[in-house]
Protein backbone atom coordinates (compact mmCIF):
# COMPACT_ATOMS: atom_id res chain seq x y z
CA UNK A 1 0.00 0.00 0.00
CA UNK A 2 1.09 3.25 -0.80
CA UNK A 3 0.74 5.51 2.38
CA UNK A 4 0.80 8.97 0.38
CA UNK A 5 -0.47 9.47 -2.96
CA UNK A 6 2.63 11.70 -3.86
CA UNK A 7 2.76 12.11 -7.56
CA UNK A 8 0.46 9.52 -8.19
CA UNK A 9 -2.51 11.91 -8.25
CA UNK A 10 -0.35 14.64 -9.97
CA UNK A 11 -0.03 15.75 -13.44
CA UNK A 12 2.90 13.75 -14.41
CA UNK A 13 2.05 10.47 -12.46
CA UNK A 14 1.23 8.44 -16.04
CA UNK A 15 5.29 9.28 -16.85
CA UNK A 16 6.79 8.99 -13.76
CA UNK A 17 5.39 5.59 -12.79
CA UNK A 18 3.22 4.04 -15.00
CA UNK A 19 1.90 0.32 -14.51
CA UNK A 20 4.84 -2.15 -16.35
CA UNK A 21 1.70 -4.00 -17.77
CA UNK A 22 0.39 -0.70 -19.96
CA UNK A 23 4.12 0.50 -20.94
CA UNK A 24 4.79 -3.02 -22.16
CA UNK A 25 1.34 -2.42 -24.04
CA UNK A 26 2.37 0.65 -25.44
CA UNK A 27 5.75 -0.71 -26.28
CA UNK A 28 4.74 -3.14 -28.19
CA UNK A 29 2.11 -1.76 -30.02
CA UNK A 30 2.68 0.00 -33.60
CA UNK A 31 0.72 2.51 -34.95
CA UNK A 32 -1.67 0.67 -37.39
CA UNK A 33 -2.66 -1.87 -34.67
CA UNK A 34 -6.39 -1.47 -33.56
CA UNK A 35 -7.61 -2.31 -30.37
CA UNK A 36 -11.27 -2.65 -28.77
CA UNK A 37 -11.74 -1.87 -25.26
CA UNK A 38 -15.03 -3.32 -23.90
CA UNK A 39 -16.24 -1.92 -21.03
CA UNK A 40 -18.09 -3.84 -18.49
CA UNK A 41 -17.91 -2.64 -14.59
CA UNK A 42 -15.22 -0.26 -15.54
CA UNK A 43 -17.42 2.52 -16.86
CA UNK A 44 -14.90 5.54 -16.71
CA UNK A 45 -11.91 7.16 -18.79
CA UNK A 46 -9.77 7.72 -15.38
CA UNK A 47 -7.51 4.92 -13.77
CA UNK A 48 -8.85 3.00 -16.75
CA UNK A 49 -5.82 0.53 -17.29
CA UNK A 50 -7.16 -1.25 -20.15
CA UNK A 51 -8.23 1.73 -21.62
CA UNK A 52 -5.43 3.25 -21.62
CA UNK A 53 -3.40 0.21 -22.83
CA UNK A 54 -5.69 0.11 -25.66
CA UNK A 55 -5.18 3.54 -26.44
CA UNK A 56 -4.80 5.54 -28.70
CA UNK A 57 -6.51 3.52 -31.61
CA UNK A 58 -8.99 2.29 -29.91
CA UNK A 59 -12.72 0.83 -30.42
CA UNK A 60 -14.50 1.35 -26.96
CA UNK A 61 -17.41 -1.16 -26.75
CA UNK A 62 -20.65 -1.64 -24.35
CA UNK A 63 -22.72 -4.45 -25.08
CA UNK A 64 -25.93 -4.36 -23.44
CA UNK A 65 -26.40 -8.22 -22.42
CA UNK A 66 -30.02 -10.08 -22.17
CA UNK A 67 -28.64 -12.60 -20.20
CA UNK A 68 -26.66 -10.28 -17.38
CA UNK A 69 -29.52 -8.41 -17.65
CA UNK A 70 -32.24 -11.41 -16.13
CA UNK A 71 -29.14 -12.26 -13.95
CA UNK A 72 -28.15 -9.24 -12.35
CA UNK A 73 -30.97 -6.44 -13.47
CA UNK A 74 -33.09 -4.22 -11.05
CA UNK A 75 -34.92 -1.44 -12.05
CA UNK A 76 -32.64 1.46 -9.85
CA UNK A 77 -29.81 -0.70 -11.72
CA UNK A 78 -30.75 -0.45 -15.29
CA UNK A 79 -31.62 3.32 -14.67
CA UNK A 80 -27.74 3.80 -13.39
CA UNK A 81 -26.10 2.03 -16.04
CA UNK A 82 -27.98 3.73 -18.84
CA UNK A 83 -27.15 7.41 -17.36
CA UNK A 84 -23.40 5.77 -16.97
CA UNK A 85 -23.07 4.62 -20.51
CA UNK A 86 -24.18 7.70 -22.25
CA UNK A 87 -21.96 9.67 -19.37
CA UNK A 88 -19.27 7.39 -20.83
CA UNK A 89 -19.76 7.96 -24.27
CA UNK A 90 -19.65 12.08 -23.71
CA UNK A 91 -16.87 11.49 -22.01
CA UNK A 92 -15.31 9.60 -24.67
CA UNK A 93 -16.03 12.28 -27.11
CA UNK A 94 -14.18 14.56 -25.76
CA UNK A 95 -11.38 12.25 -26.01
CA UNK A 96 -12.12 11.82 -29.87
CA UNK A 97 -13.89 8.73 -29.59
CA UNK A 98 -17.52 7.59 -29.57
CA UNK A 99 -18.90 4.47 -27.72
CA UNK A 100 -20.45 1.69 -29.73
CA UNK A 101 -23.19 -0.02 -28.03
CA UNK A 102 -24.57 -2.95 -29.50
CA UNK A 103 -27.81 -4.59 -27.49
CA UNK A 104 -27.57 -8.75 -28.02
CA UNK A 105 -25.59 -12.12 -26.67
CA UNK A 106 -22.32 -10.37 -25.36
CA UNK A 107 -19.75 -12.87 -26.63
CA UNK A 108 -21.07 -13.23 -29.84
CA UNK A 109 -21.60 -9.37 -30.24
CA UNK A 110 -17.94 -8.64 -29.36
CA UNK A 111 -16.22 -10.86 -31.56
CA UNK A 112 -18.67 -9.70 -34.62
CA UNK A 113 -17.12 -5.96 -33.33
CA UNK A 114 -13.39 -6.78 -33.07
CA UNK A 115 -14.00 -8.29 -36.82
CA UNK A 116 -15.60 -5.27 -38.17
CA UNK A 117 -13.07 -3.57 -37.08
CA UNK A 118 -10.24 -5.29 -37.99
CA UNK A 119 -9.01 -5.34 -34.29
CA UNK A 120 -5.46 -6.76 -33.32
CA UNK A 121 -6.61 -7.34 -29.44
CA UNK A 122 -9.25 -7.05 -27.07
CA UNK A 123 -9.08 -5.57 -23.54
CA UNK A 124 -11.28 -5.67 -20.84
CA UNK A 125 -11.43 -5.53 -17.02
CA UNK A 126 -11.25 -8.95 -15.17
CA UNK A 127 -14.03 -9.20 -12.81
CA UNK A 128 -14.73 -11.96 -9.85
CA UNK A 129 -18.42 -13.60 -10.43
CA UNK A 130 -18.76 -17.16 -11.81
CA UNK A 131 -20.83 -15.30 -14.50
CA UNK A 132 -18.16 -12.57 -15.42
CA UNK A 133 -15.52 -15.48 -15.01
CA UNK A 134 -17.15 -18.03 -17.63
CA UNK A 135 -17.50 -14.99 -20.03
CA UNK A 136 -14.07 -14.25 -20.13
CA UNK A 137 -12.94 -18.07 -20.56
CA UNK A 138 -15.54 -18.12 -23.40
CA UNK A 139 -13.97 -14.97 -25.01
CA UNK A 140 -10.30 -16.16 -24.48
CA UNK A 141 -10.88 -19.40 -26.33
CA UNK A 142 -13.07 -18.60 -29.05
CA UNK A 143 -11.32 -14.87 -29.89
CA UNK A 144 -8.67 -15.12 -32.34
CA UNK A 145 -6.83 -12.15 -31.72
CA UNK A 146 -5.40 -11.55 -28.03
CA UNK A 147 -7.57 -10.93 -25.40
CA UNK A 148 -5.74 -8.92 -22.26
CA UNK A 149 -7.85 -9.01 -19.04
CA UNK A 150 -6.89 -5.74 -16.56
CA UNK A 151 -6.88 -5.52 -12.77
CA UNK A 152 -9.46 -2.45 -12.35
CA UNK A 153 -12.24 -3.64 -10.29
CA UNK A 154 -11.26 -4.31 -7.39
CA UNK A 155 -8.17 -2.00 -5.70
CA UNK A 156 -5.31 -5.57 -5.76
CA UNK A 157 -6.26 -8.16 -7.93
CA UNK A 158 -8.14 -11.25 -6.29
CA UNK A 159 -5.19 -13.89 -6.58
CA UNK A 160 -2.87 -11.40 -5.76
CA UNK A 161 -2.21 -12.80 -2.07
CA UNK A 162 -2.71 -15.85 -0.23
CA UNK A 163 -1.82 -17.46 3.27
CA UNK A 164 1.29 -19.07 3.60
CA UNK A 165 0.21 -21.92 5.41
CA UNK A 166 -2.34 -23.54 3.58
CA UNK A 167 -5.54 -22.34 0.92
CA UNK A 168 -5.51 -20.33 -1.93
CA UNK A 169 -7.28 -17.55 -0.79
CA UNK A 170 -8.04 -15.85 2.45
CA UNK A 171 -11.25 -16.96 4.67
CA UNK A 172 -10.74 -14.57 7.65
CA UNK A 173 -10.62 -10.82 6.82
CA UNK A 174 -8.18 -9.36 9.41
CA UNK A 175 -4.99 -11.45 7.93
CA UNK A 176 -6.67 -10.49 4.65
CA UNK A 177 -6.69 -6.95 5.27
CA UNK A 178 -2.91 -7.01 6.75
CA UNK A 179 -1.72 -8.66 3.51
CA UNK A 180 -3.56 -6.55 1.36
CA UNK A 181 -1.96 -3.18 3.23
CA UNK A 182 1.28 -4.54 2.67
CA UNK A 183 0.46 -5.56 -0.78
CA UNK A 184 2.29 -2.75 -3.70
CA UNK A 185 -1.16 -1.50 -5.19
CA UNK A 186 -0.47 -0.38 -9.01
CA UNK A 187 -0.23 2.97 -9.73
CA UNK A 188 -2.87 5.05 -11.33
CA UNK A 189 -3.18 4.54 -14.92
CA UNK A 190 -3.67 8.24 -16.47
CA UNK A 191 -6.80 9.24 -18.56
CA UNK A 192 -6.00 8.85 -22.06
CA UNK A 193 -5.11 12.64 -23.68
CA UNK A 194 -6.45 11.45 -26.95
CA UNK A 195 -8.42 8.74 -28.69
CA UNK A 196 -8.69 7.67 -32.04
CA UNK A 197 -12.28 7.35 -33.64
CA UNK A 198 -13.29 4.64 -36.14
CA UNK A 199 -16.02 4.15 -38.36
CA UNK A 200 -17.90 1.31 -36.19
CA UNK A 201 -21.39 0.73 -36.68
CA UNK A 202 -23.67 1.53 -33.47
CA UNK A 203 -26.72 1.16 -32.51
CA UNK A 204 -28.46 4.02 -30.43
CA UNK A 205 -27.59 4.90 -27.15
CA UNK A 206 -30.21 3.99 -24.65
CA UNK A 207 -32.99 6.47 -23.45
CA UNK A 208 -33.02 7.85 -19.91
CA UNK A 209 -34.89 4.91 -17.60
CA UNK A 210 -37.18 5.72 -15.05
CA UNK A 211 -35.47 3.71 -11.64
CA UNK A 212 -38.17 2.33 -8.92
CA UNK A 213 -36.87 4.50 -6.32
CA UNK A 214 -37.69 8.48 -6.66
CA UNK A 215 -34.38 9.48 -4.61
CA UNK A 216 -31.64 7.17 -6.67
CA UNK A 217 -28.39 8.54 -6.93
CA UNK A 218 -27.71 9.31 -10.29
CA UNK A 219 -25.19 7.51 -12.53
CA UNK A 220 -22.52 8.22 -14.69
CA UNK A 221 -18.54 8.99 -14.30
CA UNK A 222 -19.14 13.06 -13.99
CA UNK A 223 -21.35 12.95 -11.08
CA UNK A 224 -19.56 9.68 -9.53
CA UNK A 225 -16.08 12.25 -9.58
CA UNK A 226 -17.83 14.88 -7.98
CA UNK A 227 -19.50 12.93 -5.20
CA UNK A 228 -15.64 11.69 -4.37
CA UNK A 229 -14.29 14.73 -4.49
CA UNK A 230 -16.87 16.01 -1.87
CA UNK A 231 -16.59 13.02 0.36
CA UNK A 232 -12.89 12.82 0.67
CA UNK A 233 -12.22 15.59 3.44
CA UNK A 234 -14.80 13.89 5.12
CA UNK A 235 -13.63 10.75 4.92
CA UNK A 236 -11.55 11.08 8.13
CA UNK A 237 -14.34 11.21 9.96
CA UNK A 238 -15.79 8.22 8.91
CA UNK A 239 -14.68 5.77 11.77
CA UNK A 240 -16.36 7.73 14.55
CA UNK A 241 -19.95 8.77 13.16
CA UNK A 242 -20.38 5.90 10.33
CA UNK A 243 -22.45 4.08 12.71
CA UNK A 244 -25.08 6.89 12.93
CA UNK A 245 -27.88 6.48 11.16
CA UNK A 246 -29.24 9.67 10.99
CA UNK A 247 -26.24 11.55 9.77
CA UNK A 248 -25.15 11.89 6.54
CA UNK A 249 -21.71 10.25 7.42
CA UNK A 250 -20.86 7.69 5.07
CA UNK A 251 -20.06 7.99 1.53
CA UNK A 252 -22.79 7.18 -0.84
CA UNK A 253 -20.15 6.20 -3.30
CA UNK A 254 -21.26 2.49 -3.67
CA UNK A 255 -23.15 2.50 -6.45
CA UNK A 256 -20.17 4.38 -8.45
CA UNK A 257 -17.91 1.55 -7.17
CA UNK A 258 -20.52 -0.92 -8.27
CA UNK A 259 -20.77 0.33 -11.81
CA UNK A 260 -16.54 1.47 -12.35
CA UNK A 261 -17.63 5.12 -12.67
CA UNK A 262 -15.46 5.55 -10.54
CA UNK A 263 -11.66 3.80 -9.58
CA UNK A 264 -11.35 2.25 -5.99
CA UNK A 265 -7.69 2.59 -6.09
CA UNK A 266 -7.84 6.04 -6.56
CA UNK A 267 -10.61 6.35 -3.83
CA UNK A 268 -8.20 4.09 -1.28
CA UNK A 269 -5.82 6.00 -2.34
CA UNK A 270 -6.66 9.46 -2.00
CA UNK A 271 -8.76 8.48 1.35
CA UNK A 272 -5.62 7.05 2.99
CA UNK A 273 -3.98 10.64 1.97
CA UNK A 274 -6.99 12.42 3.95
CA UNK A 275 -6.20 10.15 7.17
CA UNK A 276 -9.63 8.19 6.32
CA UNK A 277 -8.23 4.73 7.60
CA UNK A 278 -11.54 3.60 8.72
CA UNK A 279 -12.79 3.94 4.96
CA UNK A 280 -10.19 2.78 3.66
CA UNK A 281 -10.54 -0.67 5.50
CA UNK A 282 -14.07 -0.91 3.97
CA UNK A 283 -12.57 -0.61 0.79
CA UNK A 284 -10.10 -3.70 1.55
CA UNK A 285 -13.52 -5.68 2.80
CA UNK A 286 -14.69 -5.14 -0.79
CA UNK A 287 -11.76 -6.49 -2.01
CA UNK A 288 -11.84 -9.36 0.18
CA UNK A 289 -15.48 -10.25 -0.66
CA UNK A 290 -14.57 -9.63 -3.92
CA UNK A 291 -11.50 -12.78 -3.75
CA UNK A 292 -13.71 -15.01 -1.55
CA UNK A 293 -16.27 -14.49 -4.75
CA UNK A 294 -13.39 -15.34 -7.21
CA UNK A 295 -12.28 -18.75 -5.85
CA UNK A 296 -15.74 -19.52 -4.73
CA UNK A 297 -18.12 -18.45 -7.22
CA UNK A 298 -20.85 -21.14 -6.27
CA UNK A 299 -21.33 -18.81 -2.91
CA UNK A 300 -23.70 -16.56 -4.39
CA UNK A 301 -26.55 -18.71 -3.96
CA UNK A 302 -24.85 -21.50 -1.58
CA UNK A 303 -24.23 -21.64 2.04
CA UNK A 304 -20.58 -20.99 2.12
CA UNK A 305 -20.60 -23.43 4.81
CA UNK A 306 -23.11 -24.79 7.32
CA UNK A 307 -25.22 -25.98 4.46
CA UNK A 308 -28.60 -27.97 4.49
CA UNK A 309 -30.46 -25.45 7.29
CA UNK A 310 -33.85 -25.49 8.03
CA UNK A 311 -35.18 -22.46 7.16
CA UNK A 312 -38.65 -21.10 7.45
CA UNK A 313 -41.13 -21.02 4.89
CA UNK A 314 -43.53 -17.93 6.16
CA UNK A 315 -44.46 -15.64 2.82
CA UNK A 316 -46.72 -13.27 5.11
CA UNK A 317 -43.53 -12.24 7.37
CA UNK A 318 -40.92 -11.98 4.42
CA UNK A 319 -43.64 -9.64 2.85
CA UNK A 320 -43.99 -7.58 6.14
CA UNK A 321 -40.18 -7.20 6.06
CA UNK A 322 -39.86 -6.49 2.66
CA UNK A 323 -42.50 -4.02 2.97
CA UNK A 324 -40.98 -2.37 6.20
CA UNK A 325 -44.29 -3.52 8.41
CA UNK A 326 -42.92 -5.70 11.06
CA UNK A 327 -43.64 -3.56 13.82
CA UNK A 328 -40.02 -2.96 14.84
CA UNK A 329 -39.55 1.02 13.68
CA UNK A 330 -35.52 0.81 12.90
CA UNK A 331 -36.22 -2.37 10.74
CA UNK A 332 -38.83 -0.63 9.29
CA UNK A 333 -36.96 1.89 8.36
CA UNK A 334 -34.37 0.77 7.29
CA UNK A 335 -36.59 -1.48 4.27
CA UNK A 336 -38.28 1.62 3.63
CA UNK A 337 -35.32 3.69 3.10
CA UNK A 338 -34.28 0.93 0.66
CA UNK A 339 -37.29 0.88 -1.70
CA UNK A 340 -37.28 5.25 -1.33
CA UNK A 341 -33.50 5.75 -2.51
CA UNK A 342 -32.27 1.91 -3.58
CA UNK A 343 -29.71 2.23 -0.73
CA UNK A 344 -29.28 1.60 2.86
CA UNK A 345 -27.21 2.43 5.33
CA UNK A 346 -24.73 -0.50 6.34
CA UNK A 347 -25.59 -0.54 10.12
CA UNK A 348 -29.15 -0.65 8.69
CA UNK A 349 -28.34 -3.54 6.24
CA UNK A 350 -27.17 -6.09 9.49
CA UNK A 351 -29.98 -5.04 11.37
CA UNK A 352 -32.36 -6.05 9.00
CA UNK A 353 -30.53 -9.05 7.74
CA UNK A 354 -30.33 -10.38 11.28
CA UNK A 355 -34.37 -9.58 11.70
CA UNK A 356 -35.27 -11.76 8.75
CA UNK A 357 -32.44 -14.82 9.34
CA UNK A 358 -32.56 -14.78 13.27
CA UNK A 359 -35.91 -13.17 14.27
CA UNK A 360 -38.18 -14.76 11.37
CA UNK A 361 -35.42 -17.77 10.72
CA UNK A 362 -36.17 -16.69 6.66
CA UNK A 363 -33.29 -17.74 4.16
CA UNK A 364 -30.72 -15.36 3.56
CA UNK A 365 -30.64 -15.82 0.22
CA UNK A 366 -34.71 -14.34 0.04
CA UNK A 367 -33.13 -11.61 1.50
CA UNK A 368 -30.28 -11.32 -0.29
CA UNK A 369 -32.81 -11.59 -4.04
CA UNK A 370 -35.08 -8.82 -2.63
CA UNK A 371 -31.70 -6.06 -1.94
CA UNK A 372 -30.68 -7.01 -5.30
CA UNK A 373 -34.17 -5.91 -6.49
CA UNK A 374 -33.90 -2.54 -5.02
CA UNK A 375 -29.98 -1.85 -4.62
CA UNK A 376 -28.77 0.18 -7.06
CA UNK A 377 -25.31 -0.70 -5.57
CA UNK A 378 -26.24 -4.40 -5.94
CA UNK A 379 -22.78 -6.09 -5.94
CA UNK A 380 -22.55 -9.84 -6.12
CA UNK A 381 -20.16 -10.11 -3.86
CA UNK A 382 -20.87 -7.45 -1.06
CA UNK A 383 -23.94 -8.38 -0.89
CA UNK A 384 -24.28 -12.15 -0.91
CA UNK A 385 -21.66 -12.18 1.28
CA UNK A 386 -22.79 -9.47 3.84
CA UNK A 387 -25.81 -11.73 3.98
CA UNK A 388 -24.15 -14.88 4.51
CA UNK A 389 -21.95 -12.94 7.38
CA UNK A 390 -25.11 -11.80 9.31
CA UNK A 391 -26.99 -15.54 8.82
CA UNK A 392 -24.21 -17.03 10.21
CA UNK A 393 -23.12 -19.36 7.03
CA UNK A 394 -20.43 -17.30 5.85
CA UNK A 395 -16.57 -16.95 5.93
CA UNK A 396 -17.31 -15.39 9.98
CA UNK A 397 -17.22 -17.88 12.24
CA UNK A 398 -19.59 -16.44 14.55
CA UNK A 399 -23.05 -18.28 13.09
CA UNK A 400 -24.89 -17.12 16.65
CA UNK A 401 -24.27 -13.38 16.09
CA UNK A 402 -27.58 -11.42 16.20
CA UNK A 403 -28.72 -8.14 16.43
CA UNK A 404 -31.44 -6.72 19.14
CA UNK A 405 -33.26 -4.41 16.86
CA UNK A 406 -34.41 -2.24 19.71
CA UNK A 407 -31.11 -2.07 20.90
CA UNK A 408 -29.74 -1.43 17.60
CA UNK A 409 -32.19 1.49 17.70
CA UNK A 410 -31.26 3.32 20.80
CA UNK A 411 -27.81 3.01 19.91
CA UNK A 412 -27.45 4.04 16.72
CA UNK A 413 -30.93 6.29 16.42
CA UNK A 414 -30.59 7.78 19.74
CA UNK A 415 -33.06 10.63 18.81
CA UNK A 416 -34.88 8.77 16.75
CA UNK A 417 -34.68 10.98 13.69
CA UNK A 418 -33.39 8.34 11.07
CA UNK A 419 -36.75 6.68 12.61
CA UNK A 420 -39.10 9.55 11.73
CA UNK A 421 -38.00 10.04 8.40
CA UNK A 422 -38.91 6.82 7.19
CA UNK A 423 -41.65 5.81 9.18
CA UNK A 424 -43.31 8.88 8.75
CA UNK A 425 -46.70 7.25 10.84
CA UNK A 426 -44.35 7.89 14.10
CA UNK A 427 -43.22 11.36 13.45
CA UNK A 428 -45.07 12.96 16.48
CA UNK A 429 -43.86 9.97 18.68
CA UNK A 430 -41.91 10.99 21.66
CA UNK A 431 -38.20 10.06 22.57
CA UNK A 432 -39.26 7.95 25.02
CA UNK A 433 -41.60 5.60 22.68
CA UNK A 434 -39.72 5.81 19.25
CA UNK A 435 -37.90 2.77 19.34
CA UNK A 436 -40.63 1.05 20.43
CA UNK A 437 -44.24 2.58 21.09
CA UNK A 438 -46.58 1.08 22.90
CA UNK A 439 -49.84 -0.74 21.72
CA UNK A 440 -51.85 2.64 21.93
CA UNK A 441 -49.57 4.54 20.00
CA UNK A 442 -49.41 1.88 17.61
CA UNK A 443 -53.15 2.17 17.00
CA UNK A 444 -53.40 5.97 17.29
CA UNK A 445 -50.26 6.45 14.65
CA UNK A 446 -51.47 3.42 12.59
CA UNK A 447 -48.56 1.07 13.03
CA UNK A 448 -48.83 -2.56 13.64
CA UNK A 449 -47.62 -4.47 16.51
CA UNK A 450 -44.39 -6.63 16.21
CA UNK A 451 -44.82 -9.62 13.88
CA UNK A 452 -42.63 -11.72 16.43
CA UNK A 453 -41.47 -11.06 20.24
CA UNK A 454 -37.75 -10.61 19.42
CA UNK A 455 -36.58 -12.44 22.60
CA UNK A 456 -38.81 -15.55 21.89
CA UNK A 457 -37.70 -15.51 18.42
CA UNK A 458 -34.18 -15.76 19.14
CA UNK A 459 -34.79 -18.34 21.68
CA UNK A 460 -36.15 -20.52 19.08
CA UNK A 461 -33.59 -20.19 16.94
CA UNK A 462 -30.83 -21.09 18.88
CA UNK A 463 -33.04 -24.10 19.93
CA UNK A 464 -33.08 -25.03 16.14
CA UNK A 465 -29.54 -24.11 15.55
CA UNK A 466 -28.51 -26.35 18.61
CA UNK A 467 -26.94 -23.34 20.55
CA UNK A 468 -29.38 -23.63 23.23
Amino acid sequence: MTSSTGNLLGPDHTADSPDRAILWAHSRRIPSMTALHVFTRDLRTHDNPGLLAAAPDVVPVFVADPAAERLHGSRNRQAHLVESVRDLDANLRALGASLVYRSGPWLDTVLDIASEADADEIHIARDVSGFAQRRLAALEERSPVPVVAHDSITVIPPDAVSPSTSGDFYQVFTPYHRKWLAEEWRPLAGQPDELSGHDVGSDDLPDPVDGGSSERVEGGETRARLDMDRWIPRSRRYGKVRDDLAADATSKLSAALHFGTISPLEVALRADEAGGEAFVRQIAWRDFYAQVLYHRPESSYEDYRGGDLAWNDDPDALEAWKQGMTGYPIVDAGMRQLRATGWMHNRARMIVASFLTKDLMIDWRLGARHFLDWLTDGDIANNQMGWQWVAGTGTDTNPTRIFNPTLQSERYDGAGDYIRRWVPELADVGDDEIHDPGPLTRSAAGYPLPIVDHHEAIRDFKEARGFG
